[in-house]
């Protein structure tokens, strides 16, 4: 890394409370001492580790020494159940499991999902130059076993494969996605170039780092351009701590999904430095669409550009992203142009869509997945002649902007009109006491399918289904008005923040 040489003292990884902050030379020192380590226990290249952990320190450095010996990384959620753990490690051939201390106590539990891998534990001890790196071996710890015998991966990784990371499953069962050191390179390159990322910067990355947001964008890109990468000391997002933590870190600028957005504008009041506001180049948002007034909101409050992203797992995360306002325009209802990669709309019998026309996103370039590991079903469906079938709805205007319309899974089709749920979401967001939204086709005798949707109300304020259902109608065609509007104290989440929709409907559908 030439940023080792170049600026070896400057800050690279640090906790928001500064307990721990490693330089560029520190940081190489543990990840070549963890290597080490991971070679002693028997680690061979192209060999599967499953990093098992929140946003903590040990996460940066077992994935930089994993990947510096050779192993591929499957970063993992640890709020997953033992039966999704199970059904993620059986399309994996595990070699390891790699947690941090703090997780110590639960690696036998995980590990009872994959019976076969061997256990072992990293601790970071220490800050600055006193710092120092451990990995121990649970399973001797317990039972007195050595390593066991080397797992080949299969066929279907690249040879230079880095990363197998797993879809959100928002549509369909998590797939496993293999990323080659090639596809995450492309990837950091176009994020670090759109936002000119360099080492003047620093960063809080409250997106989970067992996902493309927080590990690529956040953490990777953050490296790559030498500038400083801080973790919430809790380990994950927490709004009343975000602003002092920024502060104390000095961040030029962060990335989450609009939720953490709009949670952060709403307590902006009581919360925010208003005496002593923040220097932020700008504010990214990904993996979740924008709405206008959330975008408009927080740039004033938080006197930065709000840039609005796209991207998916395929993709090693990034697709297209709104420049920066002295590169071009940042059209807010849009998620940007194509960097890296291709962008086509997809209409009717295979042909191109006009400028304007709704159709299906593909893409195609360098940082995309090459395929689904182990699923040729899913493999056959979305990767065509070179280009990846995203799922999602979208149009280009003249300038090659991108407009993302929603899910092909998740339009409605009331007899025979496709309503796409982003359309409504939109109108209920512009309401000025809902504070979040989504809605969802209900099957239907008679028109196949409704609309329903669900909100919650921004705090102190009130609001009625009636009241709602007549707010609409001035906005929306009469089939687009939800049947049903659900009040909610929350809506529920997917592991990244973003609003969960097949969740909402399997629960109102179901009753």
């Amino acid at each position: 890394m030439k940023h080792v040489q170049e600026r070896p003292e400057r800050i690279a990884v640090g906790t928001s409370d500064l307990q721990v902050v490693l330089s560029y030379r520190k940081l190489n020192d543990l990840v070549r001492a963890a290597a080490a380590q991971l070679s002693q226990l028997g680690v061979r290249p192209g060999d599967l580790i499953a990093l098992i952990s929140d946003n903590h320190v040990e996460f940066v450095v077992g994935l930089l020494a994993s990947l510096k010996s050779g192993a591929v990384v499957a970063p993992l959620n640890p709020a997953l159940t033992l039966s999704d753990l199970r059904l993620r490690f059986s399309e994996l051939p595990v070699r390891a499991l790699l947690v941090p201390q703090h997780h110590a106590a639960q690696i036998d539990h995980w590990g009872s999902a994959a019976p076969q891998a061997r256990r072992w534990v990293m601790g970071v001890d220490g800050s600055g130059e006193a710092a120092t790196v451990r990995i121990s071996n649970a399973d001797a710890q317990r039972t007195g076993s050595g390593a066991a015998a080397p797992v080949s991966l299969p066929p279907l990784i690249n040879a230079d494969a880095a990363l197998i990371m797993f879809t959100a499953g928002s549509t369909s069962a998590p797939k496993a996605v293999p990323l080659t050191h090639r596809n995450v390179a492309e990837s950091i390159h176009a994020i670090t170039t759109v936002y000119d990322l360099s080492p003047q910067d620093a960063t809080l990355i409250v997106m989970p780092l067992f996902h493309g947001h927080g590990l690529v964008a956040g953490l990777l890109s953050t490296l790559a351009s030498g500038g400083g990468a801080y973790l919430p000391n809790t380990g994950s997002f927490s709004a009343h701590r975000f602003w002092p933590d920024m502060a104390g870190v000095g961040a030029t600028w962060y990335t989450a999904v609009p939720t953490i957005h709009r949670i952060l504008v709403n307590r902006a009041a009581q919360e925010y430095p208003h005496s002593s506001p923040l220097a932020l180049r700008f504010i990214r948002s990904c993996s979740a669409p924008l709405d206008t007034e959330l975008v408009t909101s927080a740039a004033n409050t938080f006197h930065a550009p709000m840039i609005g992203a796209y991207g998916m797992t395929e993709t090693s995360h990034q697709a297209t992203s709104n420049p920066l306002p002295l590169q071009g325009p940042n059209k807010t209802e849009s998620v940007g142009l194509a960097l890296g990669l291709e962008v086509r709309i997809a209409g009717g019998a295979g042909r191109n869509a006009a400028i304007g026309e709704v159709g299906e996103i593909c893409v195609r370039g360098p940082a995309l997945t090459s395929g689904y590991l182990n699923n040729p079903n899913a493999n056959a469906e979305s990767f065509v002649d070179g280009w990846f079938r995203t799922g999602d709805l979208g149009r280009l205007d003249r300038d090659g902007y991108l407009f993302i319309k929603g899910r092909l899974k998740e339009v409605i089709n009331r007899g025979g009109e496709k309503i796409a749920p982003s359309d409504i979401d939109t109108v209920l967001l512009s309401n000025p006491k809902v504070f979040e939204a989504a809605s969802f086709g209900e099957p239907d005798a008679i028109y196949g399918e409704v609309v329903q949707a669900a909100v919650s109300v921004r705090p102190g304020m009130q609001l009625t289904e009636a009241e709602l259902r007549d707010y609409c109608r001035a906005a929306l065609v009469g089939y687009e008005v939800p049947e049903r509007i659900h009040i909610l104290t929350d809506l529920p989440r997917t592991a990244k923040g973003s609003i969960d929709r097949n969740a909402l409907a399997r629960r109102f559908l179901t009753k």
